[in-house]
């Protein structure tokens, strides 16, 4: 496992999953991958193996469970920030209604304070892009985090 990693390493690592097809439960660069599949991805390029492997999960398991599963899971890992020091690198945690736990991960490409800012991610029947963190997406922003190491 590497010891540290920078934002630029995070973003060339994110950006090599561009085009990959949504594939629910997925990580496989080129093949398919969901958007955990595609942190999980990231993950593996920037430091090996994995740390956990989530469990089986069901495109509603938010809405069934109602836990903040995503963003436990993600503070077991990573390292949570508040929302508006988010910067190229770290990682959205979205809940797509505010009553539910946040079921959705991109990661910044851009620093969140940008007027412009960006975000990658894989979304359902879409590959994985970059696309703008419009204020559709601002709203539905429930937590952030940044990988280990200090970047």
């Amino acid at each position: 496992m590497r010891s540290s990693v920078t934002r630029d390493d995070i973003l060339v690592a994110t950006r090599s999953w561009i085009g990959t097809p949504y594939v629910h439960q997925a990580s496989c660069k080129g093949a398919g991958c969901d958007c955990l599949g595609l942190l999980r991805g990231v993950w593996r390029d920037l430091f090996g193996s994995e740390p956990e492997h989530p469990p089986p999960y069901t495109p509603d398991w938010a809405e069934r469970h109602r836990a903040e599963t995503l963003r436990d899971a993600a503070g077991r890992h990573l390292v949570e920030i508040e929302i508006a020091d988010a910067k190229a690198g770290d990682v959205l945690l979205f809940a797509f209604k505010e009553h539910l736990p946040a079921k959705h991960c991109a990661l910044l490409t851009t620093n969140i304070s940008d007027p412009v800012a960006k975000i990658i991610h894989a979304h359902e029947n879409l590959p994985v892009a970059e696309v703008a963190l419009f204020d559709g997406w601002r709203r539905k922003i429930r937590f952030a985090f940044q990988f280990p190491g200090g970047v």
